[in-house]
């Protein structure tokens, strides 16, 4: 495959992952929704099987749908980052690319799925939580420290999954998101991949969902919480980065 066809793949495929993952959020966190209040495991499973729909969609490269899985195989040693796809700068950025670009079309879908809903919504806190993680306790040490040993479990039981004949593929990753959401997800709320929260904060950076927010700053400006956004991204890189190389000794 070629950098536009890796590419198009991963976007494709962390679009449907963003837009399942953020439209659950959504669901649970706006007012007047179906699901409003649904609790924390309708997430986890909304997230699940936006892995499972995402992976399947992503086919042709793999399904890697994140950053950390990427780098994960990328410092694992392997020759290829699918079947006929090598481990290549040009692949790489492409995956990268893809991911991101694919999540922030993704969150920006699911705005619009919920538009009525953002716009009856007075809690700024819930709209920017529907498209980026942040911590129930903010201590940024800590928060990183979590967001590496969550991706760390992801990266390196889908690597093994990929080594083991299972046969379950798709829905092995998708069970596997629920399990760190249930058990994990409560200091940070996982964010585990750069692309899933990087993409839909800058989405949510660019849409009007501030409309009839009341903590807006004085300016009328949203607050995207950028000083947070360094954990999701460098904790889960590093956690993905480490279970690559210790797959190269478990498996």
């Amino acid at each position: 495959m070629n950098f536009g066809s890796i590419f198009l793949s991963e976007a494709l495929g962390t679009g449907v992952l963003a837009l399942l993952g953020v439209g659950v959020v959504a669901n649970v966190l706006l007012a007047k929704t179906k699901g409003f209040d649904g609790g924390w495991l309708l997430i986890n499973f909304g997230w699940g099987l936006g892995v499972f729909g995402g992976v399947y969609v992503a086919y042709k490269t793999g399904g890697h749908l994140n950053p950390a899985v990427t780098i994960g195989i990328l410092s694992s040693g392997a020759d290829e980052y699918a079947p006929g796809i090598g481990v290549t700068v040009g692949n790489t950025i492409a995956y990268l690319l893809g991911q991101v670009l694919g999540a922030f079309l993704g969150a920006i879908v699911a705005y619009l799925a919920y538009k009525k809903h953002f716009d009856a919504e007075e809690d700024a806190g819930k709209k920017l939580g529907v498209f980026a993680t942040g911590p129930e306790i903010r201590s940024y040490a800590w928060n990183f420290v979590t967001e590496v040993i969550a991706t760390f479990i992801l990266v390196l039981v889908i690597i093994g999954i990929g080594e083991t004949p299972t046969g379950l593929g798709p829905l092995a990753a998708a069970l596997l998101v629920v399990g760190i959401g249930a058990s994990l997800g409560g200091p940070t709320g996982y964010a585990i991949n750069p692309a899933r929260d990087l993409g839909p904060r800058l989405a949510h950076a660019v849409l009007p969902v501030h409309r009839k927010a009341k903590d807006t700053n004085a300016s009328g400006r949203k607050n995207n919480d950028w000083a947070y956004a360094w954990v999701p991204v460098l904790g889960p890189l590093v956690g993905g980065a480490l279970a690559g190389v210790v797959s190269t000794l478990a498996f």
